[in-house]
C-alpha cells in the first residue's frame, strides 16, 4: 500500500507492506503531475515500513527512470534494507538528482530543504 501527500516543497511517499506495480503507478502520476506544473520534483521515499516488492514493480522502476529521470531534482530514501539502498544508488545511472539515503525521515525533510550539495550523493 501507498500514501502520498504533497507538502509545501516536496512529495512524500510512504509504502506500506507490499510494493506493488498499482502503486508504484500511483507514485508515477504524482510525480508527472508535479513536475508538468510545477518542474522537477523533490521527493521523500519513506520505505521503513515496506515488507517487500513485486518484480514488475522493480522493472517498472527502471523503466521510468529512464525515461523520466530528469523530472527529479532531489530524492530521499528513507530504509534501513541493504536491498533499498543498493537499489537507490543504482537508481542514479539514470538521473542527474541528488540521492539522499538516510535512516531517519526528520533527517530526509531537513535534507530537502536545505540548499543542494554539488557532490550529488548524501548518506545519513
Amino acid at each position: 500500500m501507498i500514501s502520498i501527500s504533497h507538502e509545501n516543497d516536496y512529495i512524500q511517499i510512504m509504502v506500506f507492506g507490499a510494493f506493488t506495480l498499482q502503486d508504484y503507478r500511483e507514485f508515477e502520476q504524482a510525480v508527472l503531475y508535479q513536475s508538468e506544473f510545477y518542474g522537477p520534483v523533490a521527493l521523500l521515499f519513506d520505505l521503513h515500513e515496506m515488507l517487500s516488492y513485486t518484480l514488475d514493480m522493480a522493472w517498472e522502476e527502471i523503466k521510468f527512470i529512464r525515461e523520466h529521470g530528469q523530472k527529479f531534482q532531489r530524492v530521499a530514501v528513507v530504509s534501513s534494507d541493504q536491498w533499498v539502498t543498493w537499489s537507490a544508488w543504482m537508481s542514479r545511472l539514470f538521473t542527474d538528482a541528488e540521492i539522499g539515503l538516510f535512516t531517519e525521515s526528520d533527517d530526509a525533510r531537513t535534507w530537502l530543504m536545505e540548499e543542494s550539495d554539488p557532490n550529488g550523493v548524501t548518506n545519513a
